[in-house]
């Protein structure tokens, strides 16, 4: 029984969660050879002053811009372009 978790901020729709369910799913069977009804795909929607990057809480961050390296790790939202 695989599960995948996925950690984000709030935010999506819920036509965009199942998008990326389904493409988790789908590359879970192409890739790791999951059976889709064994696998289990939760998203856990954590609010930016929930979540820590680089000693600053996400509401303390104006953009990812501002994070040592350019922040190409940092959990982004849809108003912040991404996804």
């Amino acid at each position: 029984m695989p599960v995948v978790i996925i950690e984000m901020y709030p935010g999506r729709t819920p036509e965009q969660k199942r998008a990326l369910v389904k493409a988790v799913t789908e590359a879970m069977v192409e890739y790791a050879g999951a059976r889709p009804d064994h696998l289990h795909v939760i998203l856990h929607e954590v609010a930016p002053e929930n979540w820590a990057l680089a000693g600053r809480l996400g509401t303390e961050r104006d953009s990812v811009s501002d994070l040592p390296g350019g922040g190409g790790n940092a959990p982004s939202t849809q108003e912040e372009g991404g996804g």
